[in-house]
């Protein structure tokens, strides 16, 4: 019986403690479901409200000579400065084209027909109104021209003609203010109109045969050297085709010549060295002036070398110098102009070359006339003068005094 006893006793602790275990490990499953359950909805929380962390991609490796971009940039003295006409003052990098001349003219004649003056004038204005470059110095088919009121029907216009015309889009139209700008002309209906002119210049032009690729090398800039520039010429296994494409124009020493680059579209490629004008229109004078007093040989030869590095630039520039600034047409009415933007495009290599530019002027015509101040005279008598007195109809005075000593005319009694 007492054995009995014990070996229930010692089933029931057992059965108690495994029914102990098994409720221990109840616990802990459901404990870990719990944790589990709440990281993931913490997971969930982060997602949504806290910025993500974006790992930076690698750098990629960089080839040996970089070449970033053309990126639009202002005018500084240590960057390429673009001018508005051939008269301006060239900095020792300086770009011109022809595009904000054109729509220059098209706003001098056309609206404001009459030189624009600005108080005080500025020195590129007088410039400007001089029109060294107009239509007839380049051909039809290089160029795309418009203005007339600023609506949106003419935005579109311009982006059909230079689409037709170059199969090209503008990177300048949409850096205009078009916010409050009519549908067409018959949205100017207040106190004030507001012209647009535009115009774009594309050209692509090639060589009939290849130049070669050359070495980089050294290229000697003003008091620095720069190192692994690209360039494209002519060596000793350059067939000799190539050769009749280039056209000497002088050869005066190692540091003072220039040669034309001629292309199969007819384009010519001027390349001159040693020459010092302040003005493009200067050292272009001096060059066709050397030109004309040389007696040398104007083909390339077997005894010559050539060679001129690659260009690639991109430029944006705002003549913010005009902007915003009070001048007057002909007719009397206040003119300003709004925006004054032109982009410089252009590449060349040993293949050819293309060029892209663009210029536009948004420009602002209040319809009041400018009133002409009232001019105040002073009619005083107050220093030597002459008097007449005169009888009506008579041709001649019957009088006449000139004073000088103003006391010997006052208070004489006889």
């Amino acid at each position: 019986m007492d054995e009995n006893k014990k070996d229930i006793k010692g089933f029931a602790v057992g059965l108690i403690l495994t029914i102990a275990i098994l409720g221990v490990i109840c616990i802990v499953l459901i404990c870990s479901v719990i944790v589990l359950k709440q990281a993931e909805e913490n997971d969930n929380a982060g997602e949504e409200y806290s910025t993500p962390v974006v790992t930076p991609k690698p750098e990629e490796p960089k080839n040996e000579v970089e070449k970033p971009e053309a990126k639009p940039i202002s005018q500084t003295s240590d960057e390429i400065a673009v001018v508005p006409t051939l008269l301006d003052e060239i900095a020792t990098n300086s770009a011109w084209c022809g595009t904000f001349q054109l729509v220059w003219n098209d706003m001098q004649n056309e609206v404001v027909k009459k030189d624009v003056e600005f108080d005080p004038q500025i020195p590129m204005v007088d410039n400007l109104n001089k029109q060294s470059f107009k239509e007839s110095d380049i051909s039809e088919e290089y160029f795309y021209k418009i203005w007339g009121l600023k609506t949106l029907k003419l935005k579109e216009e311009i982006e059909k003609g230079i689409k037709d015309k170059f199969n090209q889009e503008s990177d300048v139209l949409d850096l205009l203010d078009w916010s409050d700008t009519p549908e067409d002309d018959s949205g100017y209906q207040g106190d004030y109109s507001r012209y647009l002119f535009y115009t774009m210049l594309y050209r692509e032009f090639n060589f009939e045969n290849p130049f070669t690729v050359l070495d980089n090398g050294a290229f000697e800039g003003t008091g620095k050297t720069y190192e692994n520039v690209e360039y494209f010429g002519i060596d000793e296994d350059t067939e000799k085709a190539v050769y009749d494409q280039i056209y000497v124009l002088y050869y005066n020493s190692e540091e003072d010549f220039a040669v034309i680059l001629n292309t199969k579209e007819g384009d010519q490629v001027l390349l001159a060295k040693g020459n010092n004008g302040n003005t493009f229109k200067g050292i272009y004078d001096e060059v066709m002036a050397k030109s004309q007093s040389y007696t040398g040989n104007r083909n390339f030869t077997d005894n010559d070398s050539f060679k001129a590095p690659k260009i690639k630039f991109n430029l944006l520039r705002e003549y913010t110098e005009f902007e915003n600034k009070p001048f007057y047409s002909a007719d009397g009415y206040e003119c300003e102009i709004a925006k004054a933007l032109q982009t410089i495009k252009f590449e060349l290599d040993n293949k050819g070359g293309k060029i892209k530019s663009e210029a536009v002027i948004d420009m602002k015509l209040n319809s009041a006339v400018m009133e002409e101040p009232e001019e105040h005279r002073y009619f005083n008598f107050n220093g030597t003068y002459t008097m007449f007195l005169l009888e009506n109809g008579k041709d001649l005075p019957y009088f006449a005094a000139n004073i000088d000593d103003v006391t010997l005319y006052q208070e004489q009694g006889l």
